[in-house]
């Protein structure tokens, strides 16, 4: 279903992460470090904003899922970046905004964070955000105009390294949600990293403070004046998750059917066993299934078509099936399921973050719900 270009593009990025994430990516994991030294051979892919770059929705998810199959904090990192941070310059970017900041974040000379998730606000953040934004007038012209941020982020992907990061915040005088550029560097911000993760150890999420942060009326994004304008990056970055709920699976079923033929038990491999290859064959119908759901909505998103009840509907699935199948690949291990060294630790573990991330599966499914009755039962 791909096109020529597409496939060998696709080979080489396996070419890439087999070379240089696989020998890697569990020692970067327990180690809770971010390999910043690939991000030049990650770029040379020119892989960022596919879509921009005149490659289809399903490619642009294969890509993520491929990535997820290796290491998922390296797919993270790369959605939280391209399908957040880009694809943001790209949709609600003033042209001046594009031209100075978008060709070094497509190329990771810069890299971008997305803040939108708050301490005691994630799935309400919406309705509940508490970061303010107070604009100080300027020039008679407005062209000197400044904002003044206060409030705080949680959970924020490439919060501590990143160069510039995407705060969304509540207008003091009107109420309004927007969004703005903010230099990680500025005078009142402060990052600290979220220790003691048991998931996505690779990725730095952080929690961040913005204290009478002044950030110029230029780096406010023309794009946004309301929260529902997020709706289009919020849809995209959730079609991203649930391909990485693809990738996990198809990581589980890689180690777990390896496993199960070399691993010897009562004189010969596990794979003789009939409950064995039942776990096998259902984890298999598991990672097709979300596939193929996948590819649906990839074509729907090629037609414009993907609304979010749809990819709500996606992401719940795929995410509740990922469960299912990282729970049977770790049994299939039994103690060595719990130990990093088999690679089946770590997927059973990111998984965790897969199916809360982007909406968790009881919001997702409160969207599907409310879509197929008419009636909402959020709040």
């Amino acid at each position: 279903m791909l096109s020529g270009r597409e496939q060998r593009k696709l080979e080489q990025l396996r070419a890439f992460l087999a070379a240089e994430i696989a020998p890697h990516a569990t020692e970067w994991w327990n180690n809770a470090e971010f390999p910043a030294h690939i991000l030049p051979k990650l770029a040379s892919l020119e892989l960022s904003a596919p879509a921009q770059r005149g490659y289809s929705h399903l490619f642009a998810g294969l890509v993520i899922a491929e990535m997820t199959r290796v290491d998922t904090s390296i797919a993270t990192f790369f959605l939280v970046h391209h399908d957040l941070f880009v694809e943001s310059l790209y949709g609600f970017g003033s042209e001046d905004q594009k031209s100075r900041l978008l060709e070094d974040a497509a190329s990771l000379r810069t890299t971008g964070a997305f803040a939108l998730t708050e301490p005691e606000h994630g799935s309400d953040v919406a309705g509940g955000m508490e970061t303010r934004a107070r604009r100080i007038p300027g020039g008679a012209d407005g062209g000197g105009d400044s904002w003044v941020l206060n409030g705080a982020k949680r959970w924020i992907g490439n919060g501590t390294f990143c160069d510039y990061m995407l705060v969304w915040a509540r207008d003091e005088s009107d109420g309004a949600v927007r969004g703005f550029i903010v230099d990680a560097t500025l005078p009142g911000v402060s990052r600290s990293r979220i220790e003691n993760k048991i998931a996505l150890r690779t990725v730095q999420n952080a929690d961040i403070v913005f204290a009478d942060v002044r950030v110029a009326e230029a780096d406010r994004f023309a794009g946004i004046s309301s929260f529902e304008d997020t709706n289009e990056l919020l849809r995209g970055s959730r079609i991203m998750v649930a391909w990485q709920a693809v990738g996990q699976q198809l990581a589980a079923f890689d180690v777990a059917r390896q496993y199960a033929v070399e691993r010897q038990q009562f004189g010969r491999p596990l794979a003789k066993f009939q409950l064995i290859q039942q776990q096998l064959v259902s984890m298999l119908g598991n990672a097709v299934a979300s596939m193929g759901m996948m590819v649906r909505i990839a074509q729907l998103q090629q037609e414009g078509a993907a609304d979010m009840a749809q990819v709500a509907l996606a992401k719940a699935y795929t995410s509740a099936r990922m469960r299912e199948t990282v729970a049977m690949g770790r049994s299939i291990l039994g103690g060595n399921g719990i130990v990093t060294d088999y690679r089946m630790a770590k997927i059973f573990s990111d998984a965790e973050a897969i199916y809360t991330y982007e909406g968790s599966y009881e919001v997702n499914t409160l969207i599907v719900g409310r879509a197929v009755t008419g009636i909402s039962a959020i709040v």
